[in-house]
């Protein structure tokens, strides 16, 4: 089977133009990515947040680098040919860094590429956590160099503020309209808290291309429907942590259960609905695909292979 990274793959803008809004879950793995598709998602999203506990079992605290993003991006990307969109944190260093980054997610097919303002010596990974963001010319030089090294016009650049947190809203709207006069194709403010601030900001920036609104799954914290926030202005909605945090609770669950089961505490039954789920699973990993290639090509027991000649 081919590779998905060499196959056609629509753009964000399509698929924002198809689905109003344009909802992407997060995906933290290959599996996780066939899934999305599978559930009907036309569009989706790769968070540092994620992929980074999934796969290196490390925070998004700035300890992990380009080399370390891509590796897993690429084995994501390669299992799907949706188009979505990745977190390319503040361009890991300089405009030079950010230049490298841009050439190297473009690619393995990334359609739209987020780039903060948070500082990465203070770098927090919950959005309203954030204690630090870079002088706003320092992000323009960024963006800018983003915008200009891009070498598909339908890369979409997003900038993202996290000045929310640590100025205010006042400021991270200033930055964000600033980001749509530099060129940006879409902005995220992060860490909103109230839903009269999911409303002043997609009031303030509507008409973005690609409006950015996450939501969290927190006690106290909004939660809009997508059609509200499209009334609202957003044309894009993620759902960061839901996917992660629902794949934690199944695996600690399940492995309690196995635990108890092994100590002879609570006997554990055989679950008979995960007969339904392995074809889930087979569906994902297109089983039957790789079945067809290998009966296409056998031969029988045996047989000699092709014949050598000197």
């Amino acid at each position: 089977m081919k590779s998905a990274a060499r196959s056609s793959r629509t753009t964000i803008a399509a698929a924002l133009t198809a689905e109003r809004p344009l909802v992407m879950p997060l995906a933290h793995d290959a599996l996780t990515v066939r899934l999305i598709a599978r559930a009907g998602f036309r569009a989706f999203a790769i968070g540092g947040s994620a992929m980074l506990a999934a796969r290196y079992a490390l925070p998004d605290l700035g300890l992990v680098g380009l080399a370390d993003m891509v590796a897993g991006i690429r084995d994501i990307a390669e299992a799907t040919t949706l188009p979505f969109m990745a977190d390319g944190d503040d361009g890991y260093g300089d405009v030079k860094a950010t230049a490298r980054m841009v050439h190297a997610y473009e690619a393995i097919g990334v359609g739209a590429i987020l780039i903060e303002d948070q500082l990465r010596d203070v770098k927090q990974q919950r959005a309203d956590s954030a204690r630090g963001v870079a002088e706003l010319n320092v992000i323009e030089q960024k963006l800018l160099v983003a915008l200009a090294e891009r070498t598909d016009p339908h890369t979409m650049i997003v900038g993202r503020t996290d000045a929310y947190g640590v100025h205010g809203l006042d400021e991270a709207l200033r930055r964000a309209q600033r980001f749509v006069e530099l060129g940006c194709d879409g902005v995220f403010v992060a860490g909103l808290r109230t839903l009269q601030d999911f409303e002043r900001v997609g009031r303030t920036l509507k008409g973005v291309a690609l409006l950015s609104a996450a939501i969290f799954e927190t006690p106290g914290m909004p939660w809009p429907t997508p059609a509200a926030l499209l009334q609202m202005g957003f044309t894009q909605v993620s759902y960061p942590a839901s996917m992660i945090l629902r794949v934690t609770a199944a695996l600690e669950g399940g492995l309690r259960q196995l635990r108890r089961h092994a100590t002879g505490e609570a006997p554990m039954a055989p679950d008979a609905s995960l007969s339904d789920v392995r074809g889930v699973l087979d569906d994902a990993l297109h089983v039957d695909d790789w079945r067809r290639i290998e009966a296409s090509h056998a031969t029988e027991h045996g047989a000699a292979g092709p014949a050598h000649h000197a």
